[in-house]
């Protein structure tokens, strides 16, 4: 019987399918990187801020990192690989460059939206 995996073993496993190091989520989760460490070999257990702010540095959510319930939140927000992927890279960005593009996506829905209902 296959043993259920555990919080070690999905930090471990959302880690490298984000493909960063321990040393690039302990930087994005503000913590030390030695700590990472722990966390994934279970000898430590991160407190809620923290867990938090690895969960979104990993782009998943705590309950996943916790029971194993959620998937990865952005996957099942978004289908679509190609949209995905551009929508990681964006996020990247520096704040201005990230503000001119929702800029542009909001201009770009809402001719959509009104051209939709002009045409009804």
């Amino acid at each position: 019987m296959k043993q259920k995996q555990q919080l070690p073993d999905r930090l471990l496993e959302a880690r490298k399918k984000k493909g960063i190091s321990q040393q690039d989520l302990a930087q994005q989760a503000k913590v030390h990187f030695t700590n990472v460490g722990k966390y994934e070999r279970g000898e430590a257990v991160p407190a809620a801020d923290i867990l938090n702010r690895i969960a979104k540095a990993l782009d998943v959510t705590n309950d996943y990192l916790l029971n194993g319930t959620m998937q990865d939140k952005s996957a099942d927000a978004i289908s679509d690989e190609e949209l995905l992927s551009q929508f990681r890279k964006i996020e990247k960005l520096p704040d201005d460059k990230k503000k001119l593009v929702k800029e542009f996506l909001d201009a770009f829905i809402f001719k959509a939206d009104l051209q939709k209902q002009l045409a009804s």
